[in-house]
């Protein structure tokens, strides 16, 4: 039984347009999260939709970083 070589699922030629889209797509959701704690008062801010826009702010960002980190060149 010989071994099978790991690889990526996305090609390496692939990985600084999904850093840079991911991350662009990350702080736009984080911008938008900030504009709705300032914008909305205490008695209309929801938890879920602030718990909901932080998960996925956080998604995009760390992928953009992984992604950005691979980009680079340090293979984590």
């Amino acid at each position: 039984m010989a071994p099978i070589p790991i690889t990526s699922p996305v090609p390496a030629t692939w990985y600084p347009t999904l850093s840079v889209f991911t991350l662009a797509i990350g702080l736009v959701i984080t911008a938008s999260f900030f504009i709705y704690e300032a914008t909305s008062s205490r008695r209309t801010r929801s938890l879920a939709k602030e718990l909901a826009t932080g998960a996925v702010a956080s998604v995009f960002l760390g992928f953009g970083t992984l992604f950005l980190l691979l980009a680079s060149g340090v293979y984590v």
